[in-house]
């Protein structure tokens, strides 16, 4: 399953998203998310089969795009 929430304000401003690849049987912990980018707890941040590494925000399409290669790669 593929999850893409992003919230948007007025000015068409992504202000917050959460991307993710879940796959509970490829994962089964971080509720099955294989990987995934998202900027809660006040980080932008990846996931990687349950672990949690902060990444260098440039862009919400720069997020968009590492997410899509992140998971062709994983698919395969």
């Amino acid at each position: 399953m593929l999850r893409r929430e992003v919230w948007v304000d007025e000015t068409g401003k992504v202000t917050r998203y959460n991307l993710a690849y879940i796959h509970h049987g490829i994962c089964g912990v971080d509720n099955g998310r294989v990987v995934g980018y998202d900027n809660a707890h006040g980080f932008h941040h990846r996931h990687v089969m349950g672990q949690v590494e902060p990444i260098e925000f440039l862009s919400y399409e720069d997020i968009e795009e590492r997410f899509e290669l992140d998971y062709l790669a994983m698919r395969e």
